[in-house]
């Protein structure tokens, strides 16, 4: 991570907040009423410190919440919602919040949804925006998939901001990963060059949960539930044979986040394999000689494998996606076919018998509604973008470090992922559940 100073966690705005709130909060505090945050709250950025070092200013996010004073006119502004990438669980909660906030606790006048992705923000596409209101939002929420679509890639920042003025947008939500937010970062420079009038204000959206400066991304909690009914669906099989060996691949392009908690929920799992913790294969310490010695003792396995891990397979350049992201489902990269193809020829050429299921849940969580905890947690990131975004703060994401929502400059979230640190607490606790060893030498 590089080295971070105060100014890297600055908030732009696009003009000064001067007008009241219509939301009628308190302005007295410990008056049982809903308070106002000041723009001066901040959350640390950082809350473990050496307890003999001296903090001079901490780093800290300005805390997210609704303000006393907002830039925007409710009668006059025009909201836009664009959601990116692929899908993901809760992406409707989080419309349909957005809607109703906007709707009923601002008085926005008109809140329009650009249809697959910032493809919508393009004219050429013609695909025109649609219009959103309460009755139109009243029950997706109970729906998987996007209201609105979704696609990778983007037009040029130039089409997108032309469109956006052509439309008389105020506030645009971008609903979206990491590479969402890096055109939602370019969009909000293009806009601030032009002088225009213009928020951009982005929600976190990502099974992996590895965007940066983010403690969780909505889909996650949702996505590790359906995750660990594949995983134990997996160990079901394997034990239910002599030498079944269960492999599950999950999610996780660079980061191995859902691999690992889904396994901690399981127990059962007895190889992790993410792609920020080196394996391998062959070897009298890799991954093959670890099964054997597994099958030999208990003649069952399972094996929980993410996504990423199929770049440590292979040396060669990589086809990617429009967005850039690596395509792991290129038949060269896909660890989940090339792992079990392996560990049954390995085991065919040693004359041990093993049966082999392979399970790869991926679309179905992708596909999948929110979960109770995602829809509470869509909800929340939802009327914090509306309250920032009404505020005219811009180029920012709602994030949430340590329990409290902050905004996150879009220039931090652009500089990198969030991954696993081998040397920390999230890995310990997998290697302790599954009792697994260095797969290397």
């Amino acid at each position: 991570m590089p080295r971070l100073s105060p100014v890297d966690f600055v908030i732009r705005t696009v003009g000064p907040a001067t007008r009241p709130s219509p939301l009628a909060l308190s302005t007295t505090p410990d008056d049982d009423v809903a308070d106002y945050v000041p723009d001066g709250a901040g959350v640390l950025f950082d809350i473990e410190v050496a307890i003999d070092h001296a903090v001079v200013r901490p780093l800290a996010f300005e805390k997210a919440g609704p303000r006393e004073r907002i830039h925007f006119d409710p009668a006059c502004t025009t909201a836009g919602i664009v959601t990116c990438g692929g899908l993901c669980p809760g992406i409707n909660n989080v419309i349909r919040s957005l809607v109703l906030e906007l709707h009923h606790k601002y008085g926005v006048a008109r809140v329009l949804g650009f249809r697959y992705g910032y493809s919508g923000l393009d004219p050429a596409c013609g695909v025109p925006p649609v219009e959103l209101r309460p009755p139109d939002v009243l029950h997706i929420h109970r729906q998987g998939g996007s209201l609105l679509g979704m696609s990778r890639g983007a037009p040029t920042v130039e089409t997108m901001v032309d469109e956006l003025a052509r439309r008389d947008v105020q506030i645009l939500f971008t609903i979206g990963g990491d590479g969402t937010h890096r055109g939602s970062h370019a969009l909000a420079d293009e806009i601030a060059r032009r002088g225009l009038d213009i928020a951009i204000v982005g929600l976190p959206k990502t099974i992996d949960n590895d965007i940066a400066f983010v403690d969780k991304t909505f889909g996650y909690e949702t996505a590790v539930e359906v995750a660990r009914q594949a995983v134990d669906a997996a160990h079901t099989e394997a034990i239910s044979a002599l030498n079944g060996v269960g492999i599950v691949k999950l999610m996780g392009r660079d980061a191995g986040f859902i691999a690992a908690a889904a396994t901690l929920a399981s127990r059962d799992v007895n190889f992790c394999l993410v792609p920020e913790v080196r394996f391998e294969l062959d070897g009298p310490r890799g991954l093959l000689a670890a099964l054997e010695r597994r099958l030999a003792a208990r003649h069952h396995a399972l094996v929980v494998v993410a996504e990423g891990c199929g770049a440590s397979l292979v040396d060669a350049d990589s086809a990617r996606d429009a967005s850039g992201n690596v395509r792991y489902a290129d038949a060269r990269l896909d660890v989940g076919p090339r792992l079990r193809d392996r560990i049954t020829a390995h085991f065919k050429a040693l004359g041990v018998p093993i049966v082999v299921k392979y399970i790869d849940p991926s679309y179905m969580i992708r596909g999948c509604p929110a979960n109770a905890y995602d829809s509470i947690f869509c909800d929340a990131l939802a009327r914090h973008a509306a309250h920032a975004g009404m505020a005219g703060k811009t180029d920012l994401l709602i994030g949430r470090a340590h329990g409290i929502f902050t905004h996150v400059p879009l220039g931090l979230v652009a500089g990198g992922r969030k991954r696993i640190d081998p040397d920390e607490g999230t890995w310990l606790a997998v290697t302790e559940a599954t009792g697994q060893p260095p797969l290397r030498a």
